[in-house]
């Protein structure tokens, strides 16, 4: 029997670099949960966490942590969709409590990775990007550089704009998170500070990346009417590589879900009045609010631009201080938002960063890169909203699904440069500077290629043709001089032999 899904408490352990295990942390997260649901006997525990058999060398998470909670023989399954594991596992619970299935469950996301050296945890999270792709060293950090360019190149940006841009972004967030008493970065990011900040991959410097962090959050989902319902949910993915992409510049796998959580809650982009978006990076904040319908393509920049975005502007973005601010431990993040959400709605956080009108929150989150992501809406119940008849919803999205074909066995000797990014934070096996392009061949298909080292530093250029060329089982491309130099041969041949007919030969048929 369906029936409506309401929050009944939620808890959260402060997130940061801890000495705690990670069951320590989640169970802090979901006994606080529990706490503040009061009498909600739990039926069922769902558990998400991205990686633990890597970080934590941990196996069978979820009966382990059932039984660290002193909650064995109650039914406990886990869920893992990357970095949106948080919100994924938010769905599942979700569908049992709506299904009738179950009718108090216990919902924990967490992860604890700050403990292992930086290039370790940054080839673990690699392992979530195709795995052509990281065999020439991308990273999430990588492979958003080279939205952010293609992003700034599609919109005419310059590089002063989109600096500053992408710099209002971070001084936003990290003004919001040191409010926030759970948020690992407490330090309000100035222009200045931002600016001395080091290349991560360009354009994206230190502080446009989300720090790791170790940390969990709670939820108790019920089927009984509490002050915060559960409007809409949506899921979609999309390829796994970049290079199979229908757009370098939008995330049809937001579209998609978006357009699911908004039929199912009744709502168009213009209801909601405040959200959490995935912002592990600064550009994914912008792309996100475009995604979502709150403003056109290429508009989410001017959003923030005109403070639309700030606390007190129209739409009020990532009021908790997002992944920026707040830190990002991979399998947690997607259900801390939904967490904010509801004591944002409350009226349970610091004054100063409490928004007036928070009765319909929406909150955004991406697993790995941007291809398996969830839209939650939650509202105030006591609204008193009606669920018309015929509804139809405003918000129609283009959605552009890509094709993974594969790498082509054919990709020509020339090709064009759709984006790129040079690596300063490498994963392991691989030394910085490391610069990779997305390469547009025959076929209309894009391809990953590396910079050669052996050249001097290049100059790069969205739409600038390249020469291309296998070397063993990797695509390199070249620019510059080295591409000069093939044109020169080219046209001096020409020149000495115009007709391109080869001495001695037959021109007769």
């Amino acid at each position: 029997m369906a029936c409506d899904v309401y929050v009944a408490g939620v808890g959260m352990s402060p997130f940061k670099k801890s000495t705690r295990s990670i069951q320590e942390l989640m169970a802090e997260a979901g006994k606080k949960a529990i706490q503040s649901a009061q009498q909600y006997p739990i039926d069922s525990i769902y558990i998400g966490a991205m990686n633990v058999e890597e970080f934590v060398g941990e196996g069978n998470f979820a009966a382990l942590l059932a039984d660290y909670m002193g909650l064995s023989g109650v039914a406990s399954s886990r869920v893992e969709t990357a970095c949106s594991t948080g919100a994924a596992v938010f769905e599942s619970a979700f569908y049992a409590v709506a299904s009738g299935y179950m009718k108090n469950v216990l919902v924990i996301a967490g992860e604890k990775m700050s403990h292992l050296p930086k290039m370790r945890t940054t080839r673990i999270l690699a392992e979530v990007i195709d795995r052509e792709e990281r065999r020439y060293g991308a990273t999430m950090p990588a492979l958003a550089g080279m939205i952010a360019h293609r992003y700034q190149k599609e919109y005419a940006l310059s590089d002063k704009r989109l600096r500053k841009v992408l710099a209002q972004v971070v001084e936003k967030n990290s003004a919001n998170g040191s409010l926030n008493p759970c948020a690992r970065a407490k330090r309000r990011i100035t222009r200045d500070v931002y600016e001395k900040g080091r290349f991560i991959a360009t354009p994206l410097r230190l502080f446009d990346c989300s720090p790791n962090a170790d940390g969990a959050a709670g939820v108790v989902l019920t089927c009984e009417k509490t002050p915060i319902r559960v409007s809409g949910v949506g899921h979609a993915t999309d390829t796994m590589a970049l290079m199979h992409r229908a757009s370098l510049t939008s995330f049809s796998s937001t579209r998609a879900s978006a357009f699911k959580a908004y039929a199912i809650a009744q709502l168009n982009p213009r209801d909601i009045q405040f959200a959490e978006v995935h912002d592990a990076f600064s550009v994914f904040e912008i792309i996100g609010t475009e995604d979502l319908g709150f403003f056109e393509p290429g508009q989410g920049w001017r959003a923030v631009e005109e403070g639309v975005t700030a606390l007190d502007g129209a739409l009020p973005v990532n009021p908790s201080g997002g992944l920026l601010a707040r830190g990002h431990p991979a399998g947690a993040s997607g259900l801390a938002q939904i967490v904010e959400i509801v004591l944002m709605m409350l009226g349970e956080v610091d004054e100063r960063r409490q928004i007036k009108r928070a009765d319909i929150g929406l909150a955004q989150s991406a697993g790995a890169l941007a291809n398996n992501n969830v839209v939650t809406i939650l509202e105030r119940s006591d609204r008193g909203r009606v669920m018309a008849t015929g509804w139809q919803p405003e918000y129609k999205p283009v959605i552009q699904v890509g094709t993974a074909d594969g790498v082509p066995e054919s990709i020509g000797d020339l090709g064009t440069l759709e984006t790129y990014t040079t690596l300063y934070a490498t994963p392991e096996g691989f030394s910085p500077p490391h610069t990779l392009g997305l390469i547009g061949v025959e076929g209309g298909k894009m391809v990953l290629a590396r910079y050669p080292k052996y050249l001097e530093k290049g100059r790069f250029a969205i739409g600038q043709k390249v020469l291309v060329k296998k070397r063993g089982e990797s695509i390199l491309f070249e620019t510059g001089s080295f591409l000069q130099t093939l044109r020169d041969r080219a046209r001096g041949l020409f020149r000495r032999n115009p007709t391109g007919v080869k001495p001695g030969q037959n021109t007769k048929r």
